[in-house]
């Protein structure tokens, strides 16, 4: 069983609420209800009461909920997440591009710019 989905269904259990949860952990809250999903298809039966108006467990929900807490506890601390390689300055300069000297339609004379007299 994997560690993480029990992590975003103990998170889920214990806010009552999918989007909360998600934003605890911050993921989507796609990925917490599709995690509870996954979990339920493996072990056979619902977690969630999913006809009910408020996120309640369901009596199995509750008895599993004590077991996932235990295995999470069990289970080595998740790694923290490493920072992407920093990159080295060099290479060729490049010019900013800006606002450029063309306007923006063809044709027209870009506002506050004065025609030159011919």
């Amino acid at each position: 069983m994997d560690i993480s989905l029990l992590r975003l269904f103990v998170a889920a259990a214990e806010e009552k609420h999918f989007a909360r949860a998600a934003e605890t952990l911050d993921v989507s809250r796609m990925t917490v209800s599709a995690s509870v999903r996954a979990l339920e298809a493996e072990l056979g039966y619902p977690l969630f009461d999913r006809t009910a108006e408020t996120t309640t467990l369901t009596d199995e929900g509750v008895a599993f909920l004590a077991t996932a807490r235990q295995e999470i506890a069990a289970a080595p601390a998740p790694a923290p997440p490493q920072a992407p390689p920093v990159q080295k300055a060099g290479g060729k300069a490049k010019a900013s591009k800006g606002k450029g000297r063309t306007p923006d339609v063809k044709g027209q004379t870009r506002p506050g710019k004065r025609r030159q007299s011919r």
